[in-house]
């Protein structure tokens, strides 16, 4: 049936409400959902199957657009428990989200609400009815994209304005959005992880350990995972100088995920990091606090062409010989031919061989690229918050 003939028997093609418009040109036409307006950012892509909430509140996705690759997004709704920012009611993670199929209906008792309003509440743009697949493709030949995506209700759009604005957008490359994610005075953490039936519980009795968290945008598992690992948690900002990390008499520091360009926040956080490993204080960094350590001993590290996003990567942990299914959530990687003398590989990516983990030879710290609270994925590296008080313990008897 031709176009005039559809008008004709009164039938006439869905107004598309959304664009996904790229810095090279191309738009991506689909239907809106969540917040109505405009974001400009990073386009990636990620595999998880669940945990949708989680990944979009991650402070680690500040000034991306989120691909879920998942076709179905949606049954499990919305609430407050799966909010992975430190402050549940601030928008700290994704500025958007593509998706293949409309949003489903919520269909678990958790759901306190639809994802759809719990979009819009947070100002994350959505867009649905796009061919997910050649989207990931896309970004896997060609790399992430800059891009605008657009939410319009009345399907009205300056398309060769929003092309100008990806164009223009400068990229994450050289940006430095830890300020944008973290908080900004120090505060203590006592929640510990979720049990069905009993949701979040708190850390009981005296601290073994006192654990000061540097927040480059931490997720709220991890805080809770020191917490049941028997830690006081006092999380401090990014800028908190050494001095003042050292007043709170820590056994152990932590070195928290975040987004953006690794070497930009380092040019603040790296003599902070130096400082406190010079007092040999126990250390353990995640994913841009591995990156920040690895900085710190002198390595480099380097944008990645499509990053790592999602709840499916193999990793080989080579200290026990063992590899572990991860939850992973970045776009630049520590160079290994970069490490120092004083620091060497312990894990590594089983999918491109990059780095994913390092160890000081002469200090008490150690870091990892991935995620081993998850939050979402699997738990097989729990063991390394362990791993940690281990380390702190060892010190403590010194």
């Amino acid at each position: 049936m031709s176009v005039d003939q559809d008008k004709a028997a009164g039938w006439a093609a869905p107004l598309h409400t959304g664009v996904l418009v790229l810095a090279s040109g191309e738009v991506i036409e689909g239907f809106g959902a969540g917040a109505v307006g405009e974001a400009t950012g990073e386009v990636c892509f990620n595999t998880a199957m669940t945990g949708y909430e989680e990944i979009l509140t991650d402070p680690s996705y500040a000034g991306q657009i989120v691909t879920f690759t998942f076709p179905h997004i949606g049954n499990v709704g919305a609430n407050d428990e799966d909010v992975e920012t430190v402050d549940i009611e601030r928008s700290a993670g994704a500025l958007g989200a593509i998706f293949a199929a409309p949003l489903s209906a919520p269909s678990s008792h958790r759901a306190q609400g639809h994802l759809a309003d719990w979009l819009a509440a947070r100002g994350i743009i959505g867009l649905h009815g796009v061919d997910t697949r050649a989207l990931t493709a896309l970004i896997r030949e060609k790399g992430m994209p800059n891009a605008v995506i657009a939410h319009s209700p009345e399907g009205k759009f300056d398309l060769e304005a929003l092309r100008a604005k990806a164009r223009e957008w400068p990229g994450i490359a050289g940006m430095d959005l830890v300020p944008t994610v973290g908080t900004k005075q120090s505060f203590d953490w006592r929640q510990t992880p979720w049990r069905l039936g009993a949701g979040y519980g708190e850390r009981a009795g005296p601290a073994k350990f006192r654990v000061v968290a540097i927040d480059y945008g931490v997720k709220r598992n991890i805080l809770r995972l020191l917490a049941e690992a028997g830690c006081e948690v006092v999380v401090a900002p990014a800028t908190m100088p050494a001095t003042e990390i050292l007043a709170l008499k820590p056994d152990g520091v932590f070195l928290s995920n975040g987004p953006g360009d690794p070497a930009e926040t380092g040019k603040y956080a790296v003599p902070v990091i130096r400082a406190l490993l010079e007092r040999m204080i126990p250390m353990f960094g995640i994913c841009l606090g591995h990156q920040m350590m690895a900085l710190a001993v002198g390595a480099k590290t380097r944008k990645m062409p499509q990053g790592h996003h999602g709840a499916n990567h193999p990793v080989k942990d080579f200290m026990t010989g063992k590899v572990g299914i991860v939850s992973m959530n970045h776009g630049f990687a520590v160079d290994r031919d970069s490490l120092p003398a004083n620091a060497r590989e312990t894990h590594r990516s089983l999918f491109d061989g990059s780095n994913c983990g390092i160890a000081l030879n002469d200090r008490p710290a150690f870091s990892v690229q991935h995620h081993p609270e998850a939050s979402p994925g699997p738990q097989d590296s729990h063991y390394l918050f362990a791993r940690f008080v281990e380390l702190m313990a060892k010190a403590k008897a010194a």
